[in-house]
Formats: C-alpha cells, structure tokens, sequence
C-alpha cells in the first residue's frame, strides 16, 4: 500500500475565479441547466472546464452542503430540546453530538476517519466514555446527597412536631412524595 494519498480535490472548478464561481453555483442551483450547458458557458467566459468537472464539482458541493444542513439539523434539535428542558445538561448534549458524528463516521468510514490514526480515534472514544462515566457518578453523587438532605430534614421536622401527632402522618407524606419527584428527576 505504498501509492500516492490524495488528501485534497484539485479541480479546474476551483481555478475560476470567485466571481465566476458564484455564478456556477447559481447555474446549478436552477436545474434547468445542464452540466453540459454549464460547461458551454464556462467556454464562452473563457474557462476551459468539461461537463466532467462540472459535475464532480457539483456532487462535492451537493455533499457539503448536506453536511452542513445536518449539523445544522442537529445544532437546531439539541437547541430545542435544551429550550423544552433548561435543566439539561450542556455537556452532555455536546458529548452526545460529538459520539453521534464519530459514529457516523465509523458507520460510513467516510475517507477522513479511515485517514485518522487508529490511536487518535480510541483516544477520542475513551474520553466520551469517561465523560459519561464522569457524570453517571456525579449524578449518584447528587443523589445521594438528596437523600441524606431529606433523612435530615425529615428526623427536624419529625422532633419539632412531636407536640402534634396528628401532623406528623401528613408530614411524613408530603416529604416522601417530594423524595420521590426529586429522585425520579434526577
């Protein structure tokens, strides 16, 4: 496996200037257009460019832009849901961005993870595993800390009503109902 890597597309599409570039991809944007009649046009700007690059180019284009309108996609889901639920957590909203890209990306090995160093990638899985581990064990950590707080005010809310017996049944009732929410939410 020697050969030659190619890590970058030269296309005579990206000779052209910025000018004549805009008004391509207008051109193929109206797919009235052929990417022969493009190519006509070119020739009369001057700009020797077969139908054949006309179109590579206008499939990598198709391709970048799908790419951003998914990120784009995504960004706007993971905006909705944090404005449903402000007490989401940020970080892992990121994370989880960030494993389902590289997940994509081993599921389709698109060219640019098969040219990632294996190395880099299980470094970049093991983090995220972390990252999960990491808030898993702050979150058992927040719970516990709840229950201990409610043990607490439970055992000064049970000694200062001992005058009433009658308010100490009622009492025990609504601290568990809210143990219960609060566990459950968290």
């Amino acid at each position: 496996m020697g050969g030659r890597k190619r890590t970058r597309v030269r296309s005579s599409v990206d000779q052209l200037p910025p000018e004549i570039k805009a008004q391509l991809d207008a051109k193929l944007m109206d797919t009235a257009n052929t990417y022969e009649d493009i190519s006509l046009w070119l020739k009369g700007q001057g700009y020797q460019v077969s139908k054949s690059a006309v179109g590579r180019y206008a499939i990598r284009s198709n391709q970048a832009a799908q790419r951003v309108a998914e990120t784009l996609e995504r960004t706007q889901a993971i905006a909705a849901a944090v404005e449903q639920h402000p007490d989401l957590d940020y970080t892992k909203a990121a994370s989880m961005v960030l494993m389902d890209g590289l997940m994509q990306k081993v599921s389709t090995a698109e060219e640019e993870f098969a040219e990632m160093p294996l190395d880099k990638a299980g470094r970049l899985i093991a983090s995220l595993s972390r990252n999960a581990t990491y808030d898993k064990r702050v979150r058992q950590e927040l719970k516990h800390k709840a229950e201990l707080a409610f043990e607490e005010l439970e055992a000064e809310l049970m000694s200062a009503i001992k005058q009433d017996p009658e308010l100490s049944g009622p009492l025990h009732d609504i601290l568990t109902r809210a143990k219960e929410k609060l566990m459950e939410d968290g």
